[in-house]
């Protein structure tokens, strides 16, 4: 089980991160020449030796990460909602 400490946590470092959308752009799949990239609002961000499944899990990682944390919450309310009920 996750500790809302844990999950505030998490959260925090999510919202440290480059605003949002990141978009990847793989060279060989995305685009025919230059190196692989991930686009975001504010700078590019590159990596070394990275996979496409790498930059497609990273890039979705960003926004992944606040729908979990957000949906972990509203199942946490909705446990707590229902063990209310039952008292």
């Amino acid at each position: 089980m996750i500790s809302s400490s844990e999950l505030s946590a998490i959260r925090k470092r999510a919202e440290k991160t480059t605003k949002g959308p990141w978009k990847a752009f793989v060279e060989g799949r995305d685009m025919e020449c230059g190196s692989s990239f991930i686009r975001t609002q504010d700078k590019d961000i590159e990596l070394i030796g990275a996979t496409e499944a790498d930059y497609d899990f990273i890039v979705n990682a960003r926004q992944d990460v606040f729908k979990l944390l957000d949906e972990i919450e509203r199942l946490k309310g909705t446990s707590k909602n229902r063990f209310e009920k039952r008292k």
